[in-house]
């Protein structure tokens, strides 16, 4: 470049003629004449083809290339790995030269196709209320002291871009309805529609176009809260680009440093907490003001919130003749008096409810173990068993549910164990949780306990004074070891002998 700048300053400004330019340089005039005449200020070389190490495996690699287009994206194959494929088969070349290629391959396509390619977009222009965009992703946290990767849900509004993040462990579907309601509760309303992607919790099946299959429960949602559900086409991320930005901006704002906490519960009050606070320091990007200022506005525009939705998954099972069912490798117990009899389980993000004959039989809190290499746990209530050790009081002494119980039925339990009879006086008093206040049957057993008589008559009369509010606390009374008479009384049997005398009164004779 610096040689044809000297070129062109000789022959331009110094006047210099052709001749003595091409003595100088060693060029010849025809080079020199050529470069003024088209007005070259930079040398342009053409590059002649060279054979390639890639050439025999070509038509391979296109062949490649166009079988990734039609997978979807998170299923598709990076260049690292064809050009690991492609080495296996022989070819020595670099990576570079597979880039290359790939680079060359997708703009010849584009051309082909006549298409602009995927970077281009049309902005988009939402009103206040009109629609908000959800999406997951997965990220990182430490509870408990444990590294656990979590299920993170993404609720953004379209025009204030006010957003909610909140960490599940599953994308089950009452997961999903949870994340919902929260993000209805923060956002205050419920705009008119909903735009998500085609997960599998949604859509039953993808038809043409923009037909789908929306399946029940996630519709029975949506009726609940009256918005009206839209799902982007196969791959098309950028038709719910808002939400997809508020993802990668989560992960340099919330998840960047992985946070530490002891709850599920604590981590999501954090991070509900940590998306409001972003609201106000975060400028919106067409309108003025911040986010919660543009929030503000929208507020009034939203749909007043409903009640939650009750978005509960129903499983049919049947109770075991030990009354348990089984979901997800964790055992759960149920009433006796339902074993082996088919009961519904109605699945919440939080507590699982058995439910039978139209009302409810127990809840339990639910355990969501993410590591498939323990073995499954089994949660038993105690209570759920004292139907049957009242047949079988032999079984109180190594029932498995017993081991659960309370600190003060224990310690008694010990004690009757020892005599005989014991057990089936035990089960009598544990029964009496069936028909009297659990809180108030532990206090009587614990007065029993500590004045030394664990026995069912002292424990029943203890829980019926405590029942009808009487005083069982008396004040303790101190007597004295002997009681001394003031005035000794006289021997006398002359005293006896008027007794029987017959006087106006009649006594004793």
């Amino acid at each position: 470049m610096g040689f044809l700048s000297v070129i062109r300053r000789w022959a331009l400004r110094d006047k210099m003629p052709i001749r003595e330019i091409a003595r100088r340089t060693g060029l010849s005039r025809n080079t020199i004449r050529k470069y003024l005449r088209e007005g070259a200020v930079e040398p342009r070389f053409k590059t002649p083809p060279r054979a390639s190490k890639l050439d025999p495996y070509a038509d391979r690699l296109s062949a490649w290339l166009l079988a990734q287009t039609r997978k979807p994206r998170k299923e598709r194959r990076c260049l690292k790995k064809m050009h690991e494929d492609l080495v296996r088969l022989g070819y020595d070349g670099s990576y570079g030269r597979v880039a290359a290629f790939a680079r060359a391959w997708r703009a010849d396509r584009h051309l082909a196709e006549q298409t602009t390619g995927r970077g281009t977009y049309v902005p988009l222009v939402f009103q206040p209320g009109e629609a908000f965009q959800f999406d997951w992703s997965e990220d990182w946290a430490t509870l408990g002291g444990e590294r656990i990767k979590l299920q993170v849900a993404h609720t953004k509004l379209s025009h204030s871009r006010a957003f909610l993040v909140r960490a599940y462990l599953l994308q089950t579907h009452e997961m999903l309805f949870d994340a919902h309601w929260h993000a209805f509760r923060v956002f205050g309303g419920v705009p008119g529609r909903g735009i998500y992607d085609n997960m599998k919790t949604a859509v039953d099946r993808v038809g043409r176009g923009k037909q789908r299959d929306i399946n029940a429960r996630f519709q029975a949602m949506a009726s609940h809260y009256v918005f009206e559900p839209e799902f982007c086409n196969p791959a098309a991320g950028w038709e719910k680009g808002q939400v997809e930005k508020s993802v990668r901006d989560a992960r340099n704002r919330l998840w960047q440093i992985i946070p530490v906490f002891d709850t599920l519960d604590e981590l999501n009050q954090w991070l509900e907490d940590r998306c409001i606070a972003l609201w106000a320091e975060t400028a919106h990007q067409t309108l003025p003001g911040s986010i919660a200022d543009v929030w503000e506005a929208e507020k009034p525009m939203l749909m007043a919130l409903p009640p939650a939705f009750d978005g509960f998954v129903e499983h049919g099972k049947r109770v075991s003749p030990t009354c348990l069912v089984t979901f997800e490798r964790n055992r759960y117990s149920v009433p006796a008096s339902f074993a082996n009899r088919p009961v519904s389980l109605h699945v919440y993000p939080d507590r699982l409810v058995i439910v039978a004959e139209g009302q409810t039989v127990c809840t339990h809190a639910r355990i969501i173990e993410r590591s498939h290499h323990k073995p499954g746990r089994v949660v038993y209530d105690w209570r759920h068993y004292l139907a049957v050790i009242q047949r079988k009081p032999g079984a109180l002494r190594n029932g498995a549910p017993f081991t659960e119980m309370p600190d003060a039925f224990r310690r008694l339990q010990d004690h009757m164990l020892r005599k005989e009879g014991g057990d089936r006086e035990m089960v009598d008093i544990l029964a009496l949780v069936l028909h009297h206040d659990e809180e108030a049957v532990l206090c009587a057993v614990e007065l029993a306990l500590e004045a030394g008589v664990p026995t069912k008559t002292h424990i029943l009369n203890l829980l019926h004074r405590l029942v009808d509010r009487k005083q069982t606390d008396h004040p303790e009374i101190d007597p004295p070891e002997a009681l001394a008479l003031a005035t000794a009384p006289k021997a006398d049997v002359d005293r006896y002998d008027g007794l029987r005398q017959t006087t106006e009164k009649r006594h004793a004779s």
